[in-house]
């Protein structure tokens, strides 16, 4: 065993039993989060706007500080960028994350100094409670590959502004830097496919045993190692022995990628976002990831089906319940204020507190009251797949038909199969089934005759490649939506359609 990999061992040993520390108290940890956060921002202008010197608790602050999106704090970010200090939180950030806002535009997310720490340590921290728990510490001594975005900054307002991916990058250890792939040079490449050859190129005759990444780009550079190597990845990297992923639901691509790669990798599921490092998984045997509740982050939870209403209910997370779907609100020592990430989770533990990301709040299908959620089409998917073995998918995405040629109104699954089954509408008729059996009022539509059993529309191969190719979203964090309530994605799928259906 090399030297990485032998200390690793008692790090890990110490970073865990300061994380129980919290685990057992996550409630009070939080408390005295959102106490700090008040105090430290109360000279803010923000702090000022919202009379942060009046707060004494959860309820004053609830009851002070709105919930917004990116476009509530736009006008905070354009002070800073125009050179403004002390706005948001103390001083200014040292960096702006640019992330893609699909009614924003670009939006410029702060990083400060307080809270660089939440990006950085979290990622750590999830292959120490791998190491910790598994005793399993040799992949450190091999390669490390993390497919990210480019580490080149530019500068708005005199502070770095870069993807989060290439920012962390500025930040990796120094014991690990002479592991990392790709070079810096090659990582600089924008044009993502022409990246990931020259990734290929350096990493082919290298021994490979982290490869870190979104699912779906992982498998675009394992395929492209298959096209040159004629081989499964297991005869390329051998020694390839833990994959981490984060960003999307890895059940739809599991499958396609244990085929590629020839057998099982044990793997560790984070939970990433551009506004923080939200949780990891901390135990190698369960699904659940564990929230971090000490991390410079306060958080809050609405119930999903009061997320639009002008009035949500905003918990704290000693009030939640498991099997809920929240959305999920932060108030951190960025800057953030009352801040809707976006995202769906649902509690699967309450001791610890561990969570499943269930979608995104504002990706459903409801053009006829039915309110499907990514949760419930992946389940229905992973459900089908499960009795189809032989079937496999690289990507898919669901979209209403409100005004077919002819019919009831339906569902459209636009999919892209890697091993297409024998029987499509029979595929069709389990799918249907399990949504069904999820989802009540979708079961309820199908039932009274409003809707008719969905449509699989199958996709070429590349297809959704393709797609965001042409939408400038190839590689990097970007994620392709699972469903959306109009009929923009599906639209640009059709030319890529194996047959066309109106």
């Amino acid at each position: 065993m090399g030297i990485r990999s032998v200390l690793s061992k008692p790090v890990a040993q110490w970073v865990v039993s300061e994380q129980r520390k919290w685990m057992q108290r996550g409630p009070a940890f939080q408390t005295k989060i959102l106490n700090t956060l008040i105090s430290q921002a109360r000279n803010t202008a923000f702090g000022k706007d919202y009379d942060f010197n009046s707060i004494r608790n959860h309820r004053d602050f609830a009851s002070a500080v709105p919930i917004v999106d990116y476009e509530g704090i736009k006008v905070y970010i354009e002070r800073i960028l125009a050179g403004e200090a002390d706005v948001l939180w103390p001083g200014k950030p040292i960096y702006f994350s640019k992330t893609s806002g699909t009614t924003s535009g670009v939006k410029y997310i702060p990083m400060t100094k307080a809270s660089i720490g939440n990006h950085l340590n979290g990622a750590r921290d999830a292959l120490l409670n791998y190491i910790y728990h598994t005793g399993e510490s040799r992949f450190l001594d091999g390669k490390l590959i993390f497919l990210s975005g480019s580490p080149e900054l530019d500068l708005k307002g005199k502070i770095p502004v870069g993807r989060l991916s290439g920012i962390v990058n500025h930040h990796v250890p120094g014991y690990l830097k002479g592991n990392q792939l790709p070079s810096y040079q090659t990582n600089c490449i924008e044009d993502w496919e022409t990246k990931v050859d020259s990734i290929i190129d350096e990493t082919l005759s290298e021994d490979m045993s982290l490869i870190s990444g979104i699912p779906p780009w992982v498998q675009m550079y394992f395929d492209k190692i298959q096209e040159r190597t004629g081989k499964p990845i297991m005869e390329v990297f051998p020694n390839f022995s833990l994959f981490v992923y984060g960003g999307v639901n890895f059940e739809p691509y599991r499958k396609k990628l244990w085929k590629t790669i020839g057998r099982k990798v044990p793997s560790v599921e984070t939970y990433p976002a551009s506004e923080g490092f939200i949780a990891f998984q901390d135990q190698p045997d369960d699904p659940g990831l564990l929230i971090l509740l000490n991390s410079g982050i306060f958080y809050e939870f609405i119930p999903a089906e009061e997320y639009f209403s002008d009035n949500p209910t905003r918990l704290t997370i000693d009030q939640v319940e498991l099997s809920v779907n929240y959305a999920v609100v932060i108030n951190s020592n960025a800057g953030l204020w009352g801040y809707s990430l976006g995202d769906t989770v649902r509690f699967v533990s309450l001791n610890p507190y561990r969570l499943l990301v269930t979608g995104r709040i504002k990706h459903f299908i409801s053009a006829f009251g039915e309110h499907v959620i990514g949760e419930e089409v992946e389940t229905a998917m992973n459900q089908t797949l499960a009795k189809f073995k032989d079937v496999s998918i690289v990507e898919f995405t669901v979209a209403p038909q409100v005004t077919p040629a002819s019919g009831l109104p339906l569902h459209q699954w636009f999919i892209e199969f890697s091993e297409s089954p024998d029987s499509l509408s029979r595929f069709e008729k389990e799918l249907n089934l399990h949504l069904q059996k999820l989802n009540s009022y979708y079961d309820d539509l199908i039932s009274g005759k409003i809707l008719r059993v969905l449509e699989i529309i199958p996709l070429n191969k590349d297809s959704f490649r393709n797609y965001m190719k042409s939408q400038g979203k190839l590689g990097g964090q970007n994620k392709v939506p699972r469903l959306s309530n109009d009929r923009r994605i599906a639209e640009s799928l059709l030319p890529f359609a194996i047959r066309k259906n109106p």
